[in-house]
């Protein structure tokens, strides 16, 4: 059963209220927030969809409060090394955290030793971005669509390769989960990172592998690839011919998703101040569409939503790493 940080978090929220009702004059908490610049930590190099994507929501936000944001890059052991810092940092909403499809989806499942709980340890403010994967190929690849790649595998168990970022990524579990509705055996061949893992796949050295959407894309318009399917349980926008794996395997859904969080203890209105902030942005249509230019859709969430959410991408996918004996050392 999973624990819900926001519901402690709402009792210490109503106590604070009787309290301001004692002593109207005490200022709220988010009544000078901030008053000092705030950090965002993202636990990964620049470059990546989450930086990307989180920087451009940094400098908006920046422009709407009165201190700005700074983002710090604290790369690391599958993300673990930035999450770790968020959640010992001082609870007083001066941090954010990116949060991610990896880090906070996956990794309690696959690292037995894990820093931090990706639950008890933050309050989600909401997801920011979603962006699928999609299913690329080198142009020689005889497969150009989901049934002729199940076909292919059907007929030679194990013999098609496919690329990754890496063990335990998002990119190696949803092609695990495309292997099992499929009922095929394909072999993974593991990267460090998903850059050398492109290069080698534009090189011809591996037929195929499971990407972003914001990472393959150029490569894909500028021909060097082909897009098979996408992993979305509906078509890309930034891709609507590319058919989704759902067409073929109902059900299936893989995204990678990036949002921010809190460690625990912050305070409640400064939480529901953010969250607030946060999605009005995400609602507005130039925002939103400056991020399908950059590869994600907007997906603003309520703070109940967005825990609810990462307990669900966590069942799904400890699920996935089960059954395919998935696990990496902490």
């Amino acid at each position: 059963m999973f624990r819900h940080p926001a519901r402690r978090q709402l009792l210490g929220a109503g106590l604070g209220l009787a309290g301001a009702a004692v002593l109207p004059d005490l200022p709220s908490a988010a009544e000078n927030w901030p008053s000092r610049p705030v950090r965002l930590l993202i636990p990964f190099p620049p470059g990546q969809a989450t930086d990307t994507i989180l920087r451009y929501l940094a400098d908006e936000l920046s422009k709407r409060w009165p201190q700005r944001i700074v983002v710090e890059n604290r790369a690391g052991g599958a993300g673990v090394v930035g999450m770790e810092a968020g959640a010992r940092s001082t609870p007083d909403g001066y941090t954010l955290i990116a949060s991610t499809s990896g880090t906070n989806g996956i990794n309690p499942s696959i690292i037995p030793n894990l820093p931090y709980d990706a639950l008890r340890d933050f309050t989600y403010i909401t997801t920011v971005f979603t962006v699928p994967l999609m299913i690329v190929a080198h142009p020689r690849f005889a497969p150009n669509t989901v049934p002729e790649l199940i076909a292919a595998a059907q007929a030679d168990p194990g013999g098609i390769n496919y690329g990754s970022g890496g063990p335990g990524t998002s990119q190696h579990l949803s092609a695990e989960m495309f292997a099992s509705r499929g009922g095929v055996k394909l072999t993974h061949v593991p990267y460090k990172g998903s850059g050398p893992a492109m290069a080698d796949l534009i090189a011809g050295n591996i037929p195929m592998m499971f990407d972003s959407v914001a990472s393959a894309l150029p490569h894909v318009q500028g021909g060097r690839i082909k897009a098979v399917a996408v992993t979305s349980a509906m078509r890309a926008p930034q891709l609507p011919a590319v058919p989704a794996i759902a067409e073929t395997l109902p059900g299936y859904e893989a995204i990678g998703w990036g949002g921010l969080c809190v460690p625990a203890a912050a305070p409640r209105e400064v939480v529901e101040r953010i969250n607030a902030d946060v999605i009005g942005m995400l609602r507005d249509p130039r925002i939103a569409a400056r991020m399908l230019e950059l590869g994600g859709t907007a997906a603003p969430q309520t703070l109940e939503a967005a825990t609810i959410f990462v307990a669900g991408e966590i069942q799904k996918w400890g699920a996935v790493a089960q059954a395919a004996g998935v696990k990496l050392e902490g």
